[in-house]
């Protein structure tokens, strides 16, 4: 469960992020945040595994309370909140499969980590993450050598591979062509609906929003001003969520 209560984040230079946020994620939702570029999305999203920190208000997931986690209290409770990034954050030169693997590190030994001694245990979660995203057999291909959508799948699969029961997505099909975007969608939603996993995302496109996601959140100048189903999302709301102020 994630739940924001009275969250507020104003930024060093003084702008606000969000402002008094209030919201409950349960486990298992499928939540697509919407709103336009500045509005507060990523730093909503950024908030929840402690990427930003927040000014004040309360933020628990899963019975932690983030804002108090420093250090390697925060790095490992990081291990179990899934992140996908617009930008895939792979590693370019080395295989998919050791890519996967990375999301494993911070259980390792540094000797392991510096000469890669990857157990067998981590090699079988990591193939068994990139057969449910369906890319096992790029395994050992290296990561530079896929297609944009595929690295997509790649960075889902490093997620997954955390064992987590939150992904966290920032962006992640805006790179994407439409036809490439929906497979990658494809993919979230049969992740959150096999495996139960609350996947809580910020995206453009909002057709995609509709269509895939079951709860919408639309913010706005970095506040809440929808959050429910996607069928009861109207035209007058998306006018109002999307209206230029003069």
């Amino acid at each position: 469960m994630i739940k924001f209560e009275n969250v507020s984040k104003i930024y060093p230079n003084g702008t606000k992020g969000l402002t008094d946020v209030n919201l409950q994620i349960n486990q298992g939702e499928f939540v697509a945040i919407i709103g336009t570029s500045g509005a507060g999305k990523s730093t909503l999203i950024r908030c929840v595994n402690g990427l930003n920190d927040i000014t004040s208000g309360s933020l628990i997931v899963n019975d932690t309370e983030v804002s108090k986690l420093k250090g390697k209290e925060l790095r490992k409770f990081r291990r179990h909140v899934g992140m996908i990034f617009q930008s895939y954050n792979l590693v370019p030169r080395v295989t998919v499969l050791k890519n996967v693997m990375f999301a494993r590190v911070p259980d390792m030994s540094l000797f392991k980590v510096i000469f890669g001694l990857f157990s067998k245990e981590d090699k079988l979660i990591a193939l068994d993450s990139l057969n449910k995203v369906g890319i096992l057999d790029k395994a050992y291909i290296r990561a530079d050598q896929l297609s944009g959508g595929q690295q997509q799948r790649v960075s889902l699969a490093r997620a997954l591979s955390q064992e987590s029961e939150i992904l966290l997505a920032d962006e992640p099909v805006s790179a994407l062509d439409p036809v490439t975007a929906k497979e990658v969608m494809d993919d979230f939603k049969r992740i959150n609906e096999e495996f139960n996993k609350t996947i809580l995302l910020n995206i453009h496109h909002v057709e995609l929003a509709l269509e895939y996601a079951s709860r919408i959140i639309a913010v706005k100048k970095g506040k809440i001003v929808y959050d429910g189903p996607s069928q009861e999302v109207t035209k007058e709301i998306l006018d109002e969520v999307y209206r230029k102020e003069a």
